[in-house]
């Protein structure tokens, strides 16, 4: 019998419950053919999946009109193929099954657009598991993860706000939650190297998902 540690759990999306690396690779690949210019390296575009992507391309491209440019393209194609370019990690349904039934209620915190977050959510079949969920916005008042936990807190009843948890692969996961006081525990199974996970200091790291249900479970 397992009872839980947390009354609520906040997911990232990307590199935690589902791999978009497919996906993620093809559509800037897109983006910048359609601009006439050269995509990096596809090992290179690993680092591109948790910081929010205007940055990764305005990063790259040292243009922030042309990073708005690429950024439209890029979602240009993730809505009709690159959403499907993508798979849900081992062993996620049954955890969020187990904290389903142990009445945990469950959220989604991304900085993946949020109506791409939902129909990603509702394709794999995740929805239901899920009862809110905050992404990016085009007008980008939602940018950074710390903003968009920030969206999600006032749907925390008093109780969930006490006992709650961030589960995240990135160091953006770690800051964003710390940000508002939660404490996070971070997967190594994502995008995140273990150097970075390490200096951004979270609460746990784990391994796989059995190693996550231990953190979220107490055996009795």
């Amino acid at each position: 019998m397992m009872t839980a540690r947390y009354r609520l759990v906040l997911f990232d999306l990307d590199g935690t419950l589902t791999d978009p690396f497919e996906g993620v690779v093809r559509c800037v690949q897109y983006a910048l053919d359609r601009l006439g210019l050269a995509a990096p390296e596809r090992s290179a575009l690993r680092d591109w999946i948790g910081p929010p992507l205007q940055d990764s391309f305005r990063a790259l491209l040292g243009d922030e009109a042309l990073a708005l440019e690429a950024l439209t393209l890029y979602r240009e194609r993730y809505a009709v193929k690159g959403l499907y370019e993508n798979k849900v990690y081992p062993g996620i349904p049954g955890l969020l099954d187990d904290l389903q039934r142990a009445d945990v209620r469950m959220m989604v915190a991304t900085t993946k657009l949020n109506t791409a977050a939902e129909s990603v959510l509702a394709h794999f079949n995740l929805a239901r598991y899920v009862s809110a969920l905050a992404g990016t916005t085009v007008d980008g008042r939602l940018h950074d993860k710390a903003a968009v936990i920030a969206e999600l807190l006032p749907r925390f009843t008093v109780d969930e706000r006490a006992h709650c948890v961030m589960v995240g692969d990135r160091r953006f996961d770690i800051d964003g939650a710390r940000a508002h006081g939660i404490p996070c525990v971070a997967v190594r199974w994502g995008y995140g190297e273990l150097a970075e996970l390490q200096a951004a200091q979270p609460m746990h790291i784990v391994s796989d998902v059995e190693e996550l249900r231990s953190a979220l479970f107490i055996d009795v």
